[in-house]
């Protein structure tokens, strides 16, 4: 799962003018928490590693219970230039079993996705920030792969309102295989986000998130908090929960981000 929580603050200018308005490093932004993307790239010539611990999932619906961990999930990045980075995310072990009369197990390294983000405006500043990010999953063809190909587009906006506190939207459309019709489809899902910063380290999160498709639509509730250990290091926490009956259930995740 691929989250973030909003709290850094955006101080002004323009992705054209970074270097000259901002010779230093930018605040740390991470994709991770919640859904929402940031629209803030990574500092050109710079990585970022956000990782996963542990993640877990479960959902009962229709007579099955199905229960999921990921392992070290992460999302590498790379700084490009002032307005671009490139991720390889990588999900080095998932494990999944299914109870439907008997139980049913696979376990396995996850497909590997590969994005682009491209920010638009507000990189270095002002009070909102606008990004595209393309992204294609590559199958590995292992248990708990589909063994297809994947794409979309992310597109995220965040807006900072006050000094501790700002919101972001996003819309991702994508192209995903449907597995009991064996075909794709076209699927749509769309986040609103409040992230508070309580104090200088710790900031915290509300989320919703919707995903419509050739199924019935799914709403979850997400929330979580942030701890930072220093301007560059930061902890994580956070859940999310199924708001109907045709949503997962419940999943919580926690991890790590770093900047070098």
């Amino acid at each position: 799962m691929k989250k973030r929580t909003l709290t850094a603050i955006l101080t002004g200018g323009t992705c054209a003018t970074a270097m000259a308005v901002s010779p230093g490093l930018r605040d740390l932004e991470a994709d991770r928490p919640d859904a929402t993307e940031s629209p803030v790239t990574v500092d050109a010539g710079h990585f970022q590693l956000e990782t996963s611990f542990l993640a877990y999932g479960r959902d009962r619906s229709g007579g099955v219970e199905s229960e999921w961990w990921s392992f070290a999930e992460t999302n590498l990045k790379y700084g490009i230039n002032d307005c671009m980075d490139l991720q390889l995310v990588l999900s080095p072990w998932v494990e999944e079993r299914e109870k439907n009369g008997g139980v049913t197990e696979a376990d396995g390294v996850g497909d590997i996705e590969v994005r682009l983000k491209w920010n638009l405006w507000g990189n270095d500043g002002g009070e909102t920030a606008l990004a595209v990010m393309p992204y294609v999953k590559a199958p590995v063809f292992s248990e708990v792969s589909n063994d297809h190909w994947e794409g979309g587009v992310i597109v995220p906006l965040a807006w900072r309102v006050a000094d501790r506190w700002g919101v972001a939207v996003q819309a991702e459309g994508a192209a995903v295989y449907d597995e009991e019709e064996d075909d794709t489809d076209f699927e749509f899902s769309h986040t609103a986000v409040l992230g508070v910063d309580l104090t200088e380290r710790v900031g915290c999160y509300l989320e919703y998130l919707g995903v419509a498709g050739d199924h019935p639509y799914e709403a979850y509730g997400s929330g979580g908090v942030t701890w930072a250990l220093s301007d560059f290091r930061q902890l994580d926490l956070g859940a999310m929960v199924g708001l109907n009956e045709d949503a997962e259930d419940l999943a919580v995740f926690t991890g790590v981000t770093v900047k070098f």
